[in-house]
């Protein structure tokens, strides 16, 4: 008969939860370090100055014991909600170098996508729990940030 004790380390279960939200946004990936030569050099079509979108579907991964009273890494609602702050309010259908001051002076590459989308999860849940954000910019460009 199997242990049913949630006091039992041995017990004890590390879950992943992973939730998936899709969002559109317009970008320009140029630099203000870089010259419009280099800018054109190094992201070619991407440096259009009226910039291109994405459908970007993003996959937020938790991490943590699953808590033996509730069955649970996290409650899905409250990670929903974390989400749709997070991403879906200050993102979806936005220019993300226009609409969001973190992109002001950063490269709005997917690669910094992740990074400011793991900074401001990281805030907005319960700590360690975040595990990694992934991003497919396209169904063959897909990035992963683990907050390293």
């Amino acid at each position: 008969m199997a242990e049913s004790s949630g006091s039992n380390k041995a017990a004890e279960r590390i879950g992943y939860i992973t939730r998936v939200q899709s969002f559109s946004a317009c970008h320009r990936l140029h630099s203000l370090y870089l010259s419009d030569e280099e800018n054109k050099k190094v992201y070619g079509k991407c440096n259009n100055p009226y910039g291109h979108g994405h459908n970007y579907k993003v996959e937020v991964t938790v991490r943590g014991k699953i808590d033996p009273v509730t069955g649970m890494v996290m409650n899905l609602t409250d990670l929903k909600r974390c989400i749709e702050e997070v991403i879906m309010i200050p993102l979806d259908h936005k220019n993300l170098d226009k609409d969001v001051p973190y992109f002001a002076n950063v490269v709005s590459t997917t690669e910094n996508l992740a990074v400011y989308i793991w900074d401001n999860m990281v805030k907005a849940l319960p700590a360690i729990l975040l595990y990694e954000i992934r991003i497919h910019e396209t169904d063959k460009n897909i990035v992963i940030y683990r907050g390293e």
